[in-house]
């Protein structure tokens, strides 16, 4: 490993948290969603404007890639920040809450943003001259599963070749200041899908001329729900999830069709494959047993997010050399939530790590999760994560003899 970081990247980090708290409550309470967020965009080219730093925006989104070039050669090193908001409303009570109607920040891209913005800040004036190799900051929008990662890599995003990727993510329900993430298979896959089943509808008391798809779809949705999770290796697992199932419109008329919707998340291409299969099964044959027809639809999303094992047990000794090795957590196992941070991993070594922000007086196990309404995290945490940004780029982590 490289020599271990300065102490002093902390107290730069503090002494930054009053201008990182404004970036974070301005962009908190302006929340946008999908690929196209040009407010936040702006706010980001704003934040970075008369920094020594070569500015790009996307062609196909709204991204801003600015890339600092270090005083001696050197590694390229990219650090990515997402910046879209989750469509949905917020109900935290903040002062600086969603000013926009149904998209909120419950996620902690604002935070995200604002960290890469105080490190490319600190690391283009106070820095420069200890910067070896290239920095690339990346502000990347329409994570939420709208494919943001993927269209900034079509529009050339690794072009130019990196050595290595990091993206920090926040979670309330670790302790704040915590750096936390392991090596291989972190984040799952998520796909969507959507299963309609139809029959005949009529008078709900005349229940013999119809063909009611209600009981079918209750029985499918069980099995999705048991039966195709427990099909795989606990080791290698997968895990289906209904978020809508729909039928009929009152209570007197038997419907003529019913739909659910849900989610498949895996940790390898493999058990996905398989899964997409099961539940393709399943849905088939429980309509022929109920004499209905069956449509299903599915739409790949987000790849699984697998950290490079060097790279991410690098990542934990320098976040141990950093905060104290208290605060430095190899998890034992990965998360069931995705991250289209996957798609870079996929083609550049580096890892995705996780940034303890629980807020004060709330024990972790007890605060709203990510992309809860009443989510709300504790902007110390952002010292941090700034700090982190800072020893990265400041301790290329180069492969170990």
């Amino acid at each position: 490993m490289p020599d271990a970081p300065r102490t002093d990247l902390l107290d730069r980090a503090a002494r930054q948290l009053p201008q990182l708290v404004r970036w974070r409550r301005d962009l908190h309470a302006h929340p946008e969603t999908g690929v196209d967020n040009p407010r936040t965009q702006q706010a980001v080219l704003q934040a970075l404007e008369g920094l020594d730093l070569e500015l790009t925006r996307g062609r196909t989104c709204s991204s801003v890639t600015a890339t600092l070039r270090g005083s001696r050669p050197g590694p390229t090193v990219l650090l990515r920040a997402d910046t879209d908001a989750l469509p949905m409303a917020e109900d935290t009570g903040l002062e600086f809450a969603s000013e926009n109607p149904g998209a909120a920040h419950a996620c902690g891209h604002d935070v995200h943003t604002a960290m890469l913005l105080g490190a490319a800040s600190l690391l283009a004036t106070d820095l420069r001259e200890e910067v070896a190799g290239t920095v690339k900051f990346v502000f990347q929008p329409g994570e939420e599963g709208c494919g943001g990662a993927e269209r900034m890599l079509a529009d050339g995003l690794l072009d130019e070749p990196v050595d290595a990727a990091f993206a920090l993510h926040v979670n309330p329900n670790l302790p704040s200041g915590v750096i936390a993430t392991k090596p291989g298979s972190f984040f799952a896959s998520c796909d969507e899908f959507e299963i309609t089943l139809t029959g005949r509808g009529g008078h709900a008391s005349m229940p013999h001329t119809c063909n009611d798809p209600v009981p079918a779809l209750l029985a499918l949705g069980t099995s999705l729900l048991t039966t195709v999770s427990r099909s795989f290796d606990p080791a290698d697992p997968v895990l289906v999830g209904l978020g809508s199932v729909t039928a009929g419109t009152t209570s007197s008329v038997t419907p003529e069709s019913g739909c659910l919707k849900g989610t498949l998340r895996a940790y390898t291409s493999a058990s996905r494959a398989q899964a997409w299969a099961r539940i393709t099964r399943l849905a088939e044959s429980t309509a022929e047993a109920h004499g209905l027809t069956c449509h299903l639809t599915h739409r790949y999303g987000c790849a699984p997010t697998v950290n490079t094992p060097e790279k991410a047990h690098q990542i934990l000794h320098l976040a141990a050399e950093l905060l104290g090795p208290e605060r430095s957590v190899e998890l034992a196992s990965p998360v069931m939530a995705a991250e289209d941070f996957g798609y870079v991993l996929e083609r550049a070594p580096g890892a995705l790590v996780l940034l303890g922000a629980c807020p004060p007086g709330t024990p972790p196990t007890e605060a709203a999760p990510c992309h809860s309404n009443r989510m709300t995290l504790d902007e110390q945490a952002m010292i941090t994560g700034t700090a982190l940004h800072l020893a990265i780029a400041l301790t290329p982590l180069h492969p170990t003899p």
